[in-house]
């Protein structure tokens, strides 16, 4: 018998849950800000090489140097780029969907059942 101010095992699991799930979901945002910084960059970079003509002189960071490309093969790099990260933001975002459904299931499920045990405690 649990003695009263004690968590039941399994509310204690559960709130150990509803805590891994916080951080899931928190690591996933910012997982997810990373990639919207990345695509940003790249679509700004795109925007910038349109701006070129072809003839301009273009060069891309390559480990410690910097190597003339060019312009379409930068283009094609950039838009490669762009898409990986497209597919990358899409899947975090299902993930952080399917997360927070989690998350707001279980904490529903401990609110019932915390306000269910301590209802008869509240009239004693």
């Amino acid at each position: 018998m649990v003695g009263r101010g004690e968590i039941p095992p399994i509310l204690q699991s559960q709130l150990a849950q509803l805590q891994q799930l916080k951080a899931q979901i928190e690591a996933v945002l910012r997982q997810k800000m990373q990639v919207e910084a990345l695509l940003k960059d790249s679509e700004n970079a795109l925007k910038e090489l349109e701006k070129l003509d072809d003839n301009s002189v273009v060069y891309q960071n390559v480990g410690e140097l910097m190597i003339k490309v060019e312009k379409e093969e930068v283009k094609g790099d950039l838009s490669e780029k762009r898409e990986t990260y497209n597919l990358r933001l899409k899947t975090l975002e299902r993930q952080e969907e399917r997360v927070q459904k989690k998350y707001q299931q279980l904490q529903q499920q401990l609110q019932e059942a915390l306000g269910a045990g301590t209802q008869p405690t509240m009239g004693a």
